[in-house]
């Protein structure tokens, strides 16, 4: 079976090094590697080329452009029909490929969908691991949602749903496809035991992680997905829709306390009950207290700018 494994990358000197080397020791090597560059600035294309002369297999296209244009880019120049994605950021483990593509023998399969471990060194990282990814103890087959981190598909595929957004500027063009692809009925299967390693834990930070909060806020905003395919109400903007209410409410409860102080009394209760339940929810995943401890923060932090990004995704849609 010949396989694609397209990337889309910009300035993704830190990572792109460990990822490449990670998909060249595969148990089943991919027949091409196709990277589309967004025109990187930093060390990037060097690393790349410095892998290109030890492995021909490597492909390396600059296009400037978003991850949707990158993504459509990569796809439609690989020469294969299986068509396999990861992400700069991302560790693939050495059986990935070969358990990502294996169910691809039964011709009716479509679609398959990996999973991805999330990397954390510090208490603050376990806690925002949580609110980025689906932690293992939670994953469930039925209603898994791919992420693009670890999934693959038929060319055909994306052919008929008609490729990727490119009008979805930095986050949501994965949800997006994904949410077509399942409207349309191909058969999916998910495997869990194909994961990669996302993220890489030196280097990221309570800032790196706002700013991942506020892209999703504002490509689940543009992207105007309100309908999970599996669970209905459970889609990303509903839930972003239910953090607007509960911060509405707390801003309506503030402003009567103005009035009668046993509002003020309520609104403290309600505060803290949330900040507990940030805890709580999470009490299966995390269990070290050092970790627990950072949850209300990250909370709190999360909510904020995925509102923000919610707003500015609206604005300029």
């Amino acid at each position: 079976m010949k396989v694609s494994v397209c990337i889309t990358v910009f300035n993704e000197e830190k990572t792109i090094g460990k990822l490449l080397d990670s998909l060249l020791a595969q148990t089943k090597k991919p027949k091409e590697i196709v990277i589309v560059d967004a025109a990187s600035s930093d060390r990037t294309v060097e690393i790349i080329k410095h892998r290109q002369k030890k492995n021909k297999r490597i492909k390396h296209l600059i296009e400037p452009g978003n991850v949707a244009h990158g993504r459509n880019t990569s796809i439609e120049v690989a020469r294969y029909s299986i068509i396999v994605h990861t992400d700069a950021g991302c560790t693939a483990s050495p059986d990935w490929l070969e358990k990502i593509v294996s169910p691809f023998k039964h011709k009716e399969i479509d679609v398959i969908a990996g999973f991805y471990s999330l990397a954390a060194k510090t208490p603050l990282q376990k806690a925002m691991n949580v609110f980025h990814g689906v932690p293992q103890e939670r994953f469930e087959a039925t209603t898994f949602f791919p992420s693009a981190r670890s999934f693959a598909f038929r060319k055909k595929v994306w052919e008929e749903v008609g490729g990727y957004n490119e009008k979805l500027e930095k986050a949501g063009e994965d949800t997006e496809f994904i949410y077509k692809i399942t409207r349309r009925g191909f058969r999916m299967v998910k495997v869990m035991e194909a994961q990669v390693l996302w993220n890489e834990p030196a280097e990221f930070s309570l800032k790196d992680s706002l700013k991942k909060f506020y892209q999703y806020g504002k490509g689940d905003a543009q992207a105007g997905l309100w309908l999970h395919p599996k669970k209905q109400v459970a889609a990303h903007n509903i839930k972003i829709s239910a953090v607007f209410v509960r911060y509405l409410l707390g801003l309506l409860l503030l402003f009567l306390s103005l009035i009668k102080v046993g509002f003020l009394v309520f609104l403290s209760f309600s505060f803290l009950v949330y900040l507990a339940w940030s805890i709580f929810k999470w009490r299966d995943v995390i269990k070290d207290w050092k970790a627990r401890a950072w949850l209300p923060v990250v909370q709190i932090s999360s909510d904020v700018t995925v509102m923000a990004g919610f707003i500015y995704g609206k604005i300029v849609r």
